[in-house]
Order: structure tokens, then sequence, then C-alpha cells
């Protein structure tokens, strides 16, 4: 049986609800910490509702946070103990997805999910695999789990944007590469962009990019 993920939702800006965004944090932090970004998104995409939920896990790294999974070389957690979690994370985040779609009235062509770190991670793990396509995925700094098994396993094949610090000192740069390739090969339609003297972070270029392409595949005019 499925957790249920605790929620926070953003108001679209003009009340009506045309899109929906879901964010998806990274590890050790939580949903609010990416609502934050609705603000300027908001002004590009006025009939978007955003959502953000905790992961289901508390963090074994930061247990003021939350996780998807844990991860063996920062928590010390077994390799198996994280495939596991991350399969089951996987279980909640779909059924916290069908409960979006039912909530907010839209079907999958009206959502992006938008991922950070392990949250990018999810959202690439989940999305392939659900039998209707989203408008898109975007992944901040990220990468694909076990990209060996992607082409076999994907159903749908949502648009991917993928965006990275040169300067991440968390997830190496060339993952940015590893999983375009990966998600190339499995026939998805990936756009890149490598954000200049960034870290682990989200840069204002880097969003901008993010908001163009997630008006194109949601046919925001």
């Amino acid at each position: 049986m499925s957790r249920i993920l605790d929620n926070h939702r953003r108001p679209s800006a003009s009340g009506r609800v045309k899109s929906v965004v879901v964010f998806l944090h990274g590890y050790g932090a939580s949903g609010q910490d990416l609502l934050g970004l609705a603000d300027p998104l908001a002004q590009h995409m006025p009939d978007t509702v955003f959502v953000s939920p905790d992961a289901p896990e508390k963090c074994m790294g930061n247990p003021e946070g939350f996780q998807w999974f844990p991860i063996p070389w920062i928590d010390g957690s077994s390799i198996e103990a994280s495939t596991d979690a991350m399969e089951r994370a996987a279980d909640d985040l779909n059924a916290y997805l069908d409960q979006v779609m039912a909530g907010e009235g839209i079907m999958a062509d009206k959502i992006v999910l938008f991922g950070f770190s392990q949250g990018t991670m999810m959202a690439l793990q989940v999305a392939p695999r659900r039998d209707t396509a989203f408008a898109g995925v975007v992944g901040f700094s990220g990468r694909v789990i076990s990209p060996e098994l992607l082409a076999g396993q994907a159903v749908s094949k949502p648009p991917v944007l993928l965006v990275h610090g040169d300067q991440d000192e968390v997830v190496p740069p060339e993952s940015l590469n590893e999983a375009g390739d990966a998600l190339t090969v499995a026939g998805f339609q990936v756009y890149a962009h490598v954000m200049k003297g960034t870290g682990h972070a989200i840069a204002p270029d880097g969003l901008s990019i993010a908001a163009a392409f997630m008006r194109d595949k949601l046919g925001i005019k």
C-alpha cells in the first residue's frame, strides 16, 4: 500500500487551472523548498497550479528534511536498502500523481514534473514507466537511475529538459551527458542546458530555460 505524501500547493495566479507543475525536491529538503520557485514562474504561467510533496521518509542525513530513498555513500545504508526504498517511493509518487490529476481535474498532457537532484532521479524513474506521457520533465542536477534498464522499461516518452551546473560538487556535471545519452538511446526528445559557474543549485538562466520549455510543452502562448 502506498504512503500518502504531504502536499504543498500554490494556486494559479489567475485562479484558473489549465496546467500543473509538480516540484520534486532533493535529498534532505522538503516540498516547501522548491515551492518558492512558483513566484517567478507564475508570471509566465498564470493558469498553472504548482504542487510540491514531501518525500515519504525522514532524511537519514538531515533529520529536519526528507528523502525519497537513502544514499549509501552519504548515510551508510546498503545498496539493497536504497534500491528497495526507491522502488517503494516510486509507488508512493505514482499514487500522489494520480491524486493530483484527479484533484486538479487535469490530464497527464497538462502536467510537468520538475525535479531537483534526487527529485530529478525520481522524475526520470517514474515518468517513463507511466502509461500516459506527461507534457514534459524538467530535471535539474540529477541523473538517471539504472540507465541500462531505461530503453527496455520506458512505456511513455515525454520530452525532457536536463539542466546542470558545470561546478556541481554533489552530482558530477557529466551526469547530464550520461542521462542525455540514456534517454536519447531510449527514444526520448532531450534538451540540455549547462549553467556556467553554478554548483548544485538552480541559477536564473537555468530557471529561465525551464520556464520557456514548460510554456512550450504545455501550449502556453
